[in-house]
């Protein structure tokens, strides 16, 4: 708390203090916890605009500077320096592994990565033809039935298992979803390769050869998982927060952040500009739709720029674009006809008056989604990527808060404009 207060005056009675409160970085923040005792009124904040739900000390965003912290690091940093298992460390336990504890910390992962076999069998109640997310949901939702007997939760050791188990069999379990929905035999984890690697055997591998992770391509993918792998209070964090307020099995919460991710306005943000991309098809076809973006009564939106946080260059884009380039240089993609669109369509935004004063930058969406295809993974399958990295930035929010002395259940309230009070009219005077 800071020594400055807030006060507020309400037409008829005294005024009343807030206490300021100070983080690290960014806004200060008025607490008003005392606000509905003290005067008998709420606030509205639809969207949570001005609204800080909590305390945190995991990631911080500076949008107007274009700045991303994990634990204090830059985005950038972690990013080129670190492998996605070391970032996972870094958010659970707040500072960055030595040698020791980054082998420790890998084997420990490694060790959980197989699911049980009855796991195996929930896929079959599925179509082949369901989204990947749908089957996502269920899947991790149902390992809160193989884990739950006398777990407790407010003991170090129980959230640390709970950790290591959902981090682990996530890329199992999301690789089992894509094996499904193509008709290919489930691929068992080899825990000789690194996390990410893993992942991409258990994704392009099957029986038939032994597959060969591509270094560059692993290295891609890595990133991309780093990239994703927390966002302050988004709104499927928040809603992992607010179902494990209620004391819910953590993988439950994980199933809960899932289907709020699975939303077109979130993580299927890329696959939603991916699409975009489809739909203009050629690079001829640009101005067409740049004017269309810019025409306030047409339907059609520009997906992958500009950011809810971010009012400046969104700084994962930065580290996303040589990404990008590096994934099609390898494969030998450079003249990919969507690459090439993406390519003007970013031209145009960084130059165009319109787009520019409106800070409408690229933002990590806009590369994304063309990388992921690059390495074959389908449209569809984009969020469940996001998932998989986001999980570890989930359950880390999950134990923050669990942690947390001043954690309660979330109730948040209501600016009730419904029908006022009345009563019944019986059924035969009904009109």
């Amino acid at each position: 708390m800071s020594e400055r207060k807030a006060t507020l005056q309400i037409t008829g009675q005294e005024a009343v203090d807030f206490p300021i409160m100070v983080g690290t970085h960014g806004n200060d923040v008025i607490d008003i916890r005392s606000l509905g005792g003290k005067t008998g009124l709420f606030t509205y904040d639809s969207g949570f605009l001005s609204t800080a739900s909590c305390q945190s000390k995991v990631t911080y965003i500076d949008g107007d500077k274009g700045e991303l912290l994990y634990r204090g690091y830059p985005i950038e940093q972690l990013a080129e320096q670190c492998n996605f298992l070391e970032v996972a460390y870094l958010l659970k336990n707040g500072e960055l592994p030595n040698k020791q504890q980054k082998v420790g910390f890998e084997d420990t992962i490694k060790n959980h990565t197989m699911v049980h076999d009855q796991i195996t069998r929930f896929f079959n109640g599925f179509r082949r033809d369901a989204h990947p997310m749908a089957v996502m949901v269920g899947v991790v939702g149902a390992l809160s039935s193989f884990y739950h007997h006398g777990e407790d939760y407010s003991k170090p050791d129980a959230r640390r298992k709970a950790y290591s188990r959902i981090v682990a069999k996530m890329p199992t379990i999301v690789a089992m979803a894509y094996k499904y929905s193509i008709g290919q035999p489930f691929v068992y984890p080899k825990n000789e390769l690194s996390y990410t690697a893993n992942f991409m055997r258990m994704m392009f591998g099957t029986p038939c050869e032994e597959y060969k992770p591509n270094p560059v391509l692993v290295r891609a993918l890595d990133i991309i998982f780093t990239l994703h792998a927390d966002h302050e209070q988004n709104a499927s964090t928040s809603t992992v927060r607010l179902a494990g307020s209620s004391g819910a099995n953590p993988f439950a919460t994980m199933a809960a952040g899932i289907a709020c991710l699975w939303g077109p306005a979130h993580g299927g943000a890329n696959e939603a500009c991916l699409n975009m991309l489809e739909e203009i098809g050629d690079v001829s076809r640009v101005p067409e739709f740049i004017a269309r973006a810019k025409d306030k009564n047409d339907s059609f939106k520009l997906m992958g720029f500009g950011h809810r946080v971010y009012k400046n260059f969104d700084p994962r884009a930065k580290l996303m674009r040589k990404v990008c380039y590096d994934v099609l240089t390898e494969m030998g993609l450079e003249n990919d006809r969507l690459f090439k669109l993406a390519m003007e369509l970013e031209k145009i935004a960084l130059e165009d008056p319109y787009f520019v004063e409106k800070k409408l930058y690229p933002n990590v969406d806009f590369y994304s989604g063309i990388v992921q295809k690059a390495l074959g993974i389908p449209t569809d399958m984009f969020t469940c990527i996001f998932a998989l990295a986001r999980t570890v930035g989930w359950m880390t929010q999950w134990e923050e808060m669990i942690t947390d002395p001043e954690y309660k259940i979330g109730r948040p309230r209501q600016l009730y404009i419904g029908a006022a009070r009345r009563d019944v009219t019986p059924l035969d005077k009904r009109n």
